[in-house]
Formats: C-alpha cells, structure tokens, sequence
C-alpha cells in the first residue's frame, strides 16, 4: 500500500517538473520584431496624441510580430503599431493609450494598449504581449516571456471581442482575463486579483520605462 502512495506522489511530482522543463526547453519562436522596436527610448513620446485610425497609412498585417527580447526589455520600446491606421473591427472598443493602475494593490502597474485592425499590443512589465484579435483563426498567442518565470514562454490566448470586452482565452479555451472600458476608465478582470480600474497617463513614469522585479505581478 505505502509503495502505490509513493509511486502515486512521484506521478503527480513529475507531472508539473515535466511541463516545467517542456516549456524551458520548447524554442522559441523567429523574433520577427521590426529593428526600430528598440532603437530609441519609446518612454519619451506623448501617449495622449493618439493616430486617427482612418486606413490612410499601414495595415495591421503589414507589421511584422513582436516578441519579448531575451527575459524582458531593458528600454522602453517604440510603439509597435506606430504608422498603421487601420480601423478597428466591429465590436471592438478603443482602448487605446497609456494606463496607470488607481487600485491601491497595484499602484505602479502602466499598460502600453496599442490596437489597429485586429492586431492588440499590450506593453508592460518588460514584455511586448502582440496578438491577434480574431474570432476566424485560432492564434495560440504570442509566446511572452516571463522575466519574473525564469524566462519561460508564458502566455498563450486568443484574443476575442465579446460583449464589447477583449477576452483573452487560454489555448483558445476559456476566458482567463477581459479588458475595457468602463465609465470612461480602462478597467480589466484578472483570476489573481479580480477587478482592476486605470486612469489614462500621457508620459511613461520612471518606474515603468525598464522591467524591474520589484514591481512584477
């Protein structure tokens, strides 16, 4: 009987250890992101002055994809969607803009939220989050990378407008976090701490221009 019990405990250690090192060892995706990404300090521009998404410059396809570089950027990157104009889809809210958390439980989180056509770029913590928000394909996300997980690919969603809400859905399967706007505040859902609300900001705060542990989720 104590033999099973522990050859039971030892399945069930193995399983986490062998999707730990799974992810560890997956590659990593071709790092497609455009060399100007990181050329120059993004936390220097003005984030009120938003593009009029009017389909007169670049469309979102014609960006290429953008990914966290090595554990997490060390200067503020440029925004990725700059110069594309495509409008949004139906169904999608703006959301658009620079965001800085009120709740007293996370008062130094920011959010970089870029969107043009279907394309969501969310910048934050010292990772590029670049997704697709379509109901048509399955986008198994953008393999961030986790500074505060040893580097692991962290997430995998699809994105999707729903209810006027983007809801991000694990594997393509359930809803995991949602974001919009609300009362005119960006507010998102989070299993871990439920209900968040952000005021709109115009200049990255010191804080947030580099990835620091201290300030991780």
């Amino acid at each position: 009987m104590l033999r099973k019990i522990l050859i039971a405990i030892s399945v069930l250690i193995s399983i986490p250890v062998f999707l730990l090192l799974t992810a560890w060892l997956y590659p990593r995706p071709v790092d497609t992101t455009p060399p100007w990404v990181f050329e120059s300090d993004g936390s220097e521009l003005n984030y009120c002055e938003l593009p009029e998404l009017d389909g007169s410059g670049l469309m979102a396809n014609d960006i290429p994809r953008a990914y966290t570089p090595g554990c997490g950027y060390t200067q503020y990157p440029q925004p990725i969607l700059r110069d594309c104009t495509e409008p949004l889809p139906d169904g999608a809210q703006d959301l658009r803009g620079l965001w800085q958390s009120v709740d007293p439980r996370l008062p130094d989180h920011v959010e970089r939220f870029e969107q043009c056509g279907d394309r969501v770029v969310i910048t934050t913590l010292g990772i590029i989050h670049d997704h697709t928000s379509t109901k048509s394909s399955f986008d198994v996300g953008p393999s961030d990378i986790g500074p505060w997980t040893f580097c692991l690919r962290t997430s995998h969603a699809t994105t999707v407008w729903e209810n006027n809400k983007l809801h991000f859905k694990a594997f393509g399967g359930p809803t995991v976090v949602t974001r919009f706007i609300e009362d005119g505040a960006y507010q998102w859902t989070h299993p871990r701490f439920g209900h968040i609300k952000m005021k709109r900001i115009c200049k990255v705060p010191e804080h947030a221009r580099s990835f620091d542990r201290s300030h991780a989720l």
